[in-house]
């Protein structure tokens, strides 16, 4: 007797079942990665709040330090604060849709396994040969 085979259209669910998982997934890594950038941010917006306004500043690009004014540097730390902030609200809102979904396919998937067959369609055979 051999196992019974998952029917095509439950594969399907199943798979893209999957790949909302992952899409879920990736979503909370972006959110990490964001917060973690967005608490350092913060902190270096703090220090640099700490030195006098003539005090040297330096600022990063790439691989050299660009002498910079402390105005400048707050602003460039506050925009990239805010750029972050609406970042995040955009990830939530993505979070929220992929949850959602992710429901709405796991009760399809549920249901259809009940019913035992893809919505709409006639239900498999019944062989009424018991020599089989």
């Amino acid at each position: 007797m051999s196992s019974p085979q998952m029917p095509p259209w439950l594969q399907e669910q199943i798979m893209k079942l999957q790949q909302t998982q992952q899409s879920l997934q990736s979503i909370m890594t972006q959110k990490q990665h964001l917060e973690i950038e967005k608490a350092e941010t913060t902190k270096a917006l703090e220090e640099l709040k700490k030195i006098a306004d003539g005090d040297a500043v330096f600022k990063q690009a790439g691989t050299v330090l660009i002498k910079s004014t402390k105005k400048e540097s707050i602003d460039e730390l506050e925009e990239k604060i805010e750029m972050a902030k609406t970042r995040a609200t955009v990830l939530e809102k993505q979070e929220t849709r992929v949850k959602e979904t992710l429901k709405e396919q796991e009760a399809k998937i549920t249901e259809m396994m009940k019913g035992g067959n893809a919505p709409g369609n006639p239900p498999p055979p019944v062989d009424d040969n018991p020599r089989k």
